[in-house]
């Protein structure tokens, strides 16, 4: 997922791993050039707004609120506005036109049907992810090929969520 913080012109795209209810972040690239990162766990706290961050065993924890398509993070003393830069993800050569999944997560509205022409931009799908709610949009204008996925149902990340033609 590309993401852009307020303040800092860097694109910064993240990789991340979820098992067991844990999130790890297994690399980050900052303008096309991957960054050595250190052992990064997140975790989700009762509190729906509140997780914790270990960063090499250094436990620290983040207060965390979505505003329309904004993300406020309040951690360590300061605050980050966080967008998210993603329009849904291509998956591989193989399947051109399709779209995947960015983490694993459950399916919580199909917005599309098959054979519906769609624009640039529009919302297909919605997961949720880490407790956090990802749109899927079309990267281009064109027609929805299939839907491999039903509301309710769990994706892997990396699965075929959308398929789009011209």
């Amino acid at each position: 997922m590309d993401w852009k913080i307020s303040d800092i012109d860097e694109i910064f795209s993240i990789d991340l791993a979820e098992r067991d209810g844990l999130i790890t972040v297994s690399s980050i690239n900052i303008d096309g050039q991957d960054t050595e990162l250190p052992e990064v766990i997140i975790s989700n706290l009762d509190d729906r707004s509140r997780v914790s961050v270990d960063i090499n065993g250094n436990l620290r924890f983040a207060h965390v609120a979505k505003v329309g398509d904004k993300w406020w993070i309040h951690y360590d003393g300061d605050i980050f506005t966080i967008s998210e830069l993603e329009k849904g993800v291509k998956s591989s050569d193989k399947m051109e036109g399709g779209l995947s999944a960015p983490m694993p997560g459950t399916v919580l509205d199909v917005m599309v049907r098959e054979g519906q022409r769609v624009r640039e931009g529009q919302p297909l799908m919605t997961m949720e992810a880490m407790k956090m709610e990802h749109r899927i949009l079309a990267p281009k204008a064109g027609e929805v090929i299939s839907i491999n996925f039903n509301q309710g149902e769990r994706v892997d990340m990396g699965s075929v969520l959308v398929e789009l033609g011209d």
